[in-house]
């Protein structure tokens, strides 16, 4: 391994926390690798704060890709991608998810001589309206080493013929970064008191894909829906927004109700406080799904699908559409249910076995 050359690919702050665990076991180990953002996620200041507060190193390469199209996006970071692993003489490359960050990693590795690892391997949501769904399958069949967090995402490329030598079952990482950061967030930050709110007595809610901002109808209907929880519980909702979904509410002259306070965007600390102490979590982020369930926060997904069914199994979450009236039902359920289930994405070693693996 010491004589291996790593990639790690990143372009989203969710990637950077997934990928954070994998990035201190390689300074652990003193493993050799080169951290390229490619900028998918595209403000300069919150990215920097995320690096800062999370404690990693600055990328050696920065992209800054931008926002655009996804062809446009995507060829722009295959060029700076294989531009990257021509000139560090790359050897393994890492990426994680579903983004247009991660396609671009996988065609562009896939090219030239060098291997794929894939990070959350396996995850499905039986959606291919959905463009993380094509960027998921793409990248599992060329990858090389596919790192799945269960035994049920392990199937799932079975079933659609992955090779069993090229399917490792790790554990998701994002169990690692929770346990990890999770008492540094209670303990540095303060977004409870800034935002004058009292733990289990506030929703806290996230809406960013595009099939429900991007569609004025599904986007007043989740929003009143949301207002309709806020108003039966008497609790405030803190809404954490997009730069880019703000430009759909304006662009839609869509009303943002009382009961729900949109803020800025915040770092992971200041989320992972919120969700660690909100009553409820409502949302259509894949990433939040696990981290309230490891964190023992009922949730609820305003979406047809999810990719995480491992959460509804367990009954940490359920999935509701944006019916207002659906969104209300699923509320009401969640808060009625113990919260007692077992997260099912791992130990918290997952980024230890994921560089064991390629060892």
């Amino acid at each position: 391994m010491a004589d291996t050359h790593l990639a790690i690919i990143l372009g989203t702050r969710p990637e950077m926390i997934k990928l954070s665990p994998v990035i201190r076991v390689c300074e652990q180990r003193d493993i050799s690798y080169t951290l390229v953002h490619t900028g998918q996620h595209y403000s300069d200041e919150l990215d920097s704060v995320f690096f800062e507060r999370l404690d990693l190193p600055e990328p050696e390469y920065h992209l800054d890709i931008g926002s655009g199209s996804h062809g446009e996006q995507t060829g722009k970071m295959l060029i700076g991608i294989e531009d990257v692993i021509l000139t560090e003489d790359v050897e393994f490359v890492l990426v994680q998810g579903d983004t247009n960050s991660v396609l671009a990693g996988a065609i562009a590795t896939s090219k030239l001589d060098a291997e794929l690892g894939h990070i959350e391997a396996g995850l499905r949501s039986f959606d291919r309206n959905m463009p993380e769904e094509i960027n998921r399958v793409v990248t599992d069949h060329v990858g090389d080493y596919l790192f799945a967090p269960t035994e049920e995402t392990a199937s799932l490329l079975r079933d659609e013929g992955v090779d069993e030598s090229r399917i490792y079952v790790t554990g998701n990482t994002v169990v690692d970064a929770v346990q990890a950061y999770r008492q540094i967030a209670a303990e540095k930050s303060s977004v409870l008191d800034e935002h004058a709110l009292s733990p289990g007595e506030f929703v806290l809610m996230t809406a960013h894909r595009a099939e429900n901002v991007d569609n004025p109808d599904r986007l007043t209907d989740l929003l009143a829906g949301i207002d309709r929880v806020a108003r039966e519980l008497d609790h405030p909702v803190i809404y954490p927004i997009h730069p880019r979904t703000q430009d759909r509410l304006n662009e839609f002259d869509v009303t943002v109700p009382d009961a729900i306070r949109p803020v800025d965007p915040l770092d992971f600390l200041d989320f992972l406080r919120l969700e660690d102490t909100a009553s409820l979590v409502i949302t259509d982020s894949g990433g939040v799904q696990e981290e309230t369930c490891i964190l023992q926060t009922p949730c609820v997904t305003v979406r047809d699908s999810t990719e995480r069914p491992e959460t509804v199994a367990v009954g940490a979450n359920v999935v509701v559409g944006t019916d207002p009236s659906d969104i209300a039902n699923g509320a009401r359920k969640q808060l009625a249910e113990s919260t007692d289930w077992e997260a099912p994405f791992g130990d918290g070693n997952a980024a230890e076995r994921i560089l064991d693996v390629i060892r």
